[in-house]
């Protein structure tokens, strides 16, 4: 795959650190990545975004923002609010097309799930991802509430004939309830295939060494990692 695009089920599901996940396994094969966050929202200009965290716990250093607007929106809402022109879909896929030339493999980050708008005109993620022809990477919530959120994501992905790379639990709890554990099984029944990945909570405030061995333990092999979803849910003693 030359380019793979990330997207949640909701905003702060862990799409930034399953990204940078990505990029440090990439990184460690020797693979050139490139990552782009097409649009970054709720900063301002000098304050550190979503890439800032990619390049600190992944040591990537060809990273690409298109734009930023300093309200917590959905990008479309965001340009809006700021006055500013919203992220050209069109635009964007060429820059990633031209950077999936140069590069083994580009990482695209998405801005809340995958139906959040760009524009007025209602682009989406989804919608630049089929332009991209590229396979999505979702990240959910390890927590209750999320197969139905899990569910319609796929559906939609389905229904836009978007080639799903797997489901990842963006941040898995220390101390795992009923819930979180009886989803598991769940989570995988919807994709229809075993989990792509489980990183614990607090993985993103690791330095990067402990970044690089979390994300080799908790990534699995399509990501270029070897978790095992068999060892995991023998772990917490789940159901397979």
């Amino acid at each position: 795959m030359s380019i793979l695009v990330v997207t949640g089920t909701d905003t702060g599901v862990g799409k930034t650190v399953v990204t940078a996940a990505v990029a440090s396994l990439a990184r460690e094969r020797g693979t050139s990545v490139a990552v782009v966050k097409p649009a970054q929202t709720g900063v301002t200009g000098t304050e550190p975004g979503d890439l800032d965290e990619v390049i600190r716990l992944s040591g990537a250093t060809s990273t690409f923002e298109f734009a930023r607007f300093p309200d917590p929106l959905a990008p479309a809402a965001a340009a809006r609010a700021a006055g500013l022109p919203p992220v050209s879909l069109a635009q964007a896929a060429a820059r990633i097309g031209e950077l999936a030339d140069s590069h083994r493999l580009v990482i695209v980050e998405g801005a809340g799930g995958l139906l959040v708008r760009f524009d007025e005109e209602g682009a989406t993620l989804a919608d630049l991802a089929r332009a991209l022809s590229a396979p999505v990477l979702l990240v959910t919530r390890a927590a209750l509430g999320t197969l139905n959120h899990t569910a319609l994501t796929l559906e939609a992905m389905a229904h836009r004939g978007l080639e799903p790379v797997g489901v990842v639990i963006g941040s898995w709890p220390a101390e795992p309830g009923l819930a979180e554990r009886c989803n598991v099984a769940d989570l995988e029944m919807l994709a229809a295939r075993p989990l792509a990945g489980v990183l614990p909570e607090g993985a993103g405030v690791l330095g990067r060494e402990a970044f690089a061995r979390t994300a080799r333990a908790g990534l699995g092999p399509v990501l270029g990692g070897g978790f095992d979803p068999s060892a995991f849910r023998r772990t917490f003693r789940l159901m397979a």
